[in-house]
């Protein structure tokens, strides 16, 4: 199983940049999505994460500018990011509780993570 991400970048504070998370392998079902970020020299926070029925929650800091969504046909979730922020500067990963077709057990997947940078 693997979590391949995409869209990170540098952009002006005030812009907008989305990010795209494709999972792939022996994949039997997936329950949660979501995305984390880290910046330096703080530990990995949950930013936003959905449910496979499509429940959402969101950091604070974030709620009201960032949305998640998923698509369970294509095994992937994004993270639209509005009105961006210097503070949102991080590496983004994405995250998947994965259950495999061989194992049929519940496991956490992780991203290689995703560079967004927010200038002042």
């Amino acid at each position: 199983v693997q979590l391949v991400e995409s869209g990170g970048g540098l952009v002006q504070a005030g812009g907008s940049l989305r990010l795209s998370c494709a999972a792939s392998g022996s994949i039997f079902s997936i329950n949660t999505m979501g995305w984390y970020r880290q910046a330096p020299g703080n530990q990995r926070v949950l930013v936003a994460a959905i449910t496979n029925g499509g429940s959402t929650t969101y950091a604070a800091s974030v709620k009201g500018r960032f949305t998640i969504s998923r698509d369970n046909t294509k095994n992937t979730v994004s993270l639209q990011m509005n009105n961006l922020k210097p503070e949102d500067t991080a590496v983004y990963y994405c995250n998947a509780q994965i259950r495999t077709a061989a194992t049929m057990t519940n496991w956490n997947y992780w991203g290689q993570g995703t560079q967004v940078t927010v200038s002042s």
